[in-house]
Formats: structure tokens, C-alpha cells, sequence
């Protein structure tokens, strides 16, 4: 298992694991954006801390998975 992460992180650096690499850093920026304008408006609620990184977390958590469904990889 370590082998392969090597192996994966190794393609990473070397610009040869992901198909386009733009499109990924869109989605995580979108996906990223998402949690931080819950994380906003949940804090604006004045909920607890706790509720607030917590239900953002999921929320972000869950919208990568939709929006990482097309990924392509070398």
C-alpha cells in the first residue's frame, strides 16, 4: 500500500498522473468554496464552533465526491 502511494505521489510531482490538471484545481477550488461559504453562514448563525467547522466539513465532504466524478488520470 505505501508502495503504491509512492508510486502515485511520485506521478504527482512529475506532472504525469492527472489528464488536466486545471480541471482539478477548479473543482477543488468550487469544492472549497462551497464549504467556506457554509462554514460562513453557518458562523453568521452563531452557532458553536464545534457545530460550525463540523457541518461544513461534512457538507465539503460530501460535494467532492460529485464533483470529482469525472477525474481523469494518465
Amino acid at each position: 500500500m505505501l508502495k503504491i502511494g509512492w508510486y502515485s505521489a511520485k506521478l504527482f510531482f512529475e506532472g504525469k498522473l492527472l489528464r488536466d490538471p486545471i480541471y482539478v484545481v477548479r473543482q477543488t477550488v468550487i469544492g472549497s468554496s462551497i464549504g467556506f461559504f457554509t462554514f460562513v453562514l453557518l458562523a453568521l448563525l452563531q452557532l458553536p464552533l464545534a457545530y460550525v467547522v463540523g457541518i461544513s466539513s461534512v457538507v465539503a465532504g460530501a460535494v467532492m465526491p460529485w464533483l470529482f466524478k469525472d477525474l481523469k488520470m494518465k
